[in-house]
């Protein structure tokens, strides 16, 4: 019987075991260069027994970040100070991924520099507020990307994808999931234009495929994943036709080979949609289940029946720098301290003590 612990070849690329760190925002690449510090390199380096690390979300363009203090991967000072992240993880054996993503709509011109105004599918402002340096405003319509502009920003993750390589990544996710602007492209609440990149799903689809088929193109399909968060409404976001519009996309993509499917189920509902796209996707299938609490060691089991290849962990990882070795050993677990979760210095950041 295959186990969480046992190795895979992912694309090529050996992972020690089936565990995975799950892409979270931690808000501390402090500074208006937006480069990761040596905590960042300290704290990824902590965790690098798991099989793969999946990064914080990495706006490819300035223009992409969503958040204060979020790093990007577009400038030669980025780059280099990533390198020091990806060596440090090497050193230990671990393999980590850059996640790329572009936040759209969900954005503030107070966030962003020079002037730049959020962009988007169509010009719909997404409910609610988002937190900025002058604390939590209201989010603002933004500005609709023309034909061309959708090209450009396409252009933009390959061309993080490149920067990511050359900053010593394994590889890198494409982020099209929890309402960002891959997903606000899929949603028919975000997504309101008439041209080849609204309307049926064929072309609501064709964003995120073109991504995928750019980065693929760029650095290779075995260096590339993709996230998806079917039926998710986080971010205000809208699926009318979720059952309808996943499994096209998935029979788009699967034909590139890319290393992976990452699915982050909001709900047990999802399940059977879930079970579907597994079965349609012929690469791994990484899985962050939906969960009451922290997805937690019973998740364990979704590897042992077939139902995914890796299992993704989030919030546990954040207490648990050693967490496969926690899992293995049947606990105990460190409890995360969520008032540390974005921003600030070590503190619930890099001193969560080992086993």
């Amino acid at each position: 019987m295959t186990t969480a612990f046992d190795p895979i070849d992912l694309a090529g690329t050996r992972l020690a075991n089936r565990i995975a760190m799950a892409p979270m925002t931690r808000s501390r690449a402090e500074g208006r260069s937006r480069t990761p510090t040596p905590l960042v390199a300290e704290y990824y380096a902590q965790r690098a027994s798991t099989g793969l690390i999946i990064t914080e979300g990495i706006q490819p363009t300035a223009i992409g970040q969503g958040y204060p203090d979020t790093p990007g991967l577009y400038t030669a000072e980025q780059i280099a100070a990533w390198r020091e992240v990806t060596d440090a993880v090497h050193e230990k054996g671990g393999r980590i991924f850059a996640q790329l993503m572009h936040a759209g709509r969900i954005s503030h011109p107070e966030v962003l520099d020079g002037g730049l105004h959020p962009v988007g599918p169509s010009a719909v402002a997404p409910a609610g507020k988002l937190y900025a340096g002058s604390g939590l405003i209201e989010f603002v319509a933004p500005r609709e990307l023309t034909a061309d502009e959708v090209r450009e920003t396409i252009a933009g993750f390959a061309a993080a994808a490149r920067n990511a390589v050359e900053a010593g990544f394994d590889g890198v996710e494409i982020h099209g999931a929890n309402g960002y602007l891959v997903q606000q492209f899929l949603a028919t609440g975000s997504n309101h234009r008439t041209d080849e990149w609204g309307g049926p799903v064929e072309n609501r689809v064709r964003f995120a495929v073109e991504v995928v088929r750019a980065v693929a193109a760029e650095i290779g399909p075995e260096r590339t994943g993709l996230r998806i968060s079917p039926a998710n409404t986080y971010n205000d976001i809208e699926e009318t036709d979720t059952d309808a519009i996943y499994p096209v996309l998935v029979a788009a993509i699967d034909p590139i080979g890319i290393a992976y499917l990452h699915v982050t189920e909001p709900a047990p509902e999802v399940r059977e949609l879930t079970l579907a796209l597994r079965k349609a996707f012929s690469g791994t299938f990484v899985l962050n289940p939906a969960t009451e609490g922290p997805t937690g060691p019973d998740a364990l089991a979704l590897i042992e029946d077939g139902t995914a290849d890796l299992v993704a962990y989030g919030a546990l990882f954040i207490a648990n720098p050693d967490l496969p070795a926690r899992l293995r050993a049947g606990g105990p677990y460190n409890t995360p301290d969520p008032a540390t979760f974005f921003g600030g210095d070590h503190r619930g950041y890099t001193d969560y003590p080992a086993l």
